[in-house]
C-alpha cells in the first residue's frame, strides 16, 4: 500500500503527520537601537574620591544629547574656590546651589557642530532677566532649563517656582536663538541629588532625565545609565528640585 501525501498550496507534498496544526504569531518587533554616530565625553567623581573619565559613542537622539547640551563653554560659576568657567570645573569640586554647596559628581560634555538639527543655542545679553541677570552675556545650550518664579505660577501649578526650557523664552531680544558657525563645546552637570545653580547669575538645573519611557527598550537604557557611572539605575538620579513645565504649561505662562 502506498502512503498518500497532502499538496501544500504551492503544489509540493510532505509526509502525513499526527502532530496538531498549530498557528506561529509574529513576536512583538523590539526597539532598534539608533546608530552610535555622537561622541560624549564624561567624568566623574569614583568611589575612591578620585576623577575618572571616558568617552563613549551614543546616538544622537535628544535622552542622550539633552544630558550633555546645557551649559556653553565660558559660563561662570560660583565655587569654593571662587568663580570657575563651567569646562574647567572638576568633579570633586564644591559648587554653589540653591540648597548650599554641593559636590559636583558628574560632568558630562558634548561638541556642537555647526548645522546640527535641533541643537540651537540661545544667547542672553547682560541685564536681560533682570540686573545682573545675567553678567556678562550668558550662552545656553537646548537643554537647558532655566528657574522662572513668574507671579503667575502659583494661579497656574500652585507653586513659587519652576522650570522651564530657554528655547521657549526665545523672543530676539531678552532671548535670541543663534547658529553657531563653528563647533562649540557644551556641557551639563550632575550632583548626588538634583540641584538648581547659577551661570552668570541666571539659575539653571542640574542633568536630570526626568521619567525614562519603558518603550526605549533595556538596551537603549543601559547605556543611557552608562553614561553616569555614579549611579546604578534610574532611580538613582532622585525627585526633580522643583515642577518643569509641560509645553502647554509654558505657553500659558509665556502668554500671561
Amino acid at each position: 500500500m502506498t502512503a498518500h501525501t497532502r499538496p501544500t498550496p504551492s503544489g509540493s507534498a510532505f509526509p502525513p503527520s499526527n502532530k496538531p496544526w498549530t498557528v506561529r504569531r509574529k513576536t512583538a518587533p523590539t526597539s532598534i537601537m539608533p546608530p552610535l554616530s555622537q561622541r560624549y565625553d564624561v567624568s566623574w567623581l569614583d568611589d575612591n574620591g578620585m576623577v575618572d573619565d571616558f568617552v563613549r559613542m551614543g546616538p544622537a537622539v535628544p535622552l542622550f544629547t539633552q544630558a550633555f547640551t546645557a551649559l556653553v563653554r565660558g559660563g561662570i560659576l560660583n565655587t569654593s574656590e571662587g568663580p570657575v568657567a563651567v569646562e574647567d570645573v572638576l568633579p570633586g569640586m564644591e559648587i554653589e546651589t540653591a540648597s548650599g554647596p554641593a559636590t559636583l559628581l558628574w560632568k558630562g560634555a558634548h561638541t556642537v557642530l555647526p548645522g546640527a538639527k535641533g541643537k540651537p543655542l540661545f544667547r542672553l545679553p547682560t541685564d536681560s532677566m533682570g540686573l545682573g541677570r545675567p553678567a556678562p552675556d550668558l550662552i545656553l545650550g537646548s537643554a537647558a532649563r532655566i528657574v522662572s518664579r513668574r507671579s503667575s505660577l502659583r494661579s497656574l501649578i500652585g507653586a513659587e517656582e519652576a522650570l522651564l526650557p530657554v528655547g521657549a523664552l526665545a523672543d530676539g531680544q531678552s532671548v535670541v536663538q543663534i547658529t553657531p558657525i563653528s563647533a562649540v563645546q557644551c556641557f551639563h552637570l550632575g550632583f548626588e541629588r538634583h540641584q538648581t545653580f547659577r551661570v552668570n547669575g541666571i539659575d539653571v538645573e542640574s542633568v536630570h532625565p526626568g521619567h525614562l519611557d519603558p518603550a526605549l527598550g533595556d538596551e537603549m537604557q543601559r547605556l543611557y545609565i552608562s553614561m553616569f557611572p555614579h549611579i546604578s539605575r534610574p532611580e538613582d538620579f532622585g525627585e526633580l528640585a522643583m515642577p518643569r513645565l509641560s509645553d502647554e504649561q509654558t505657553s500659558t505662562l509665556i502668554a500671561a
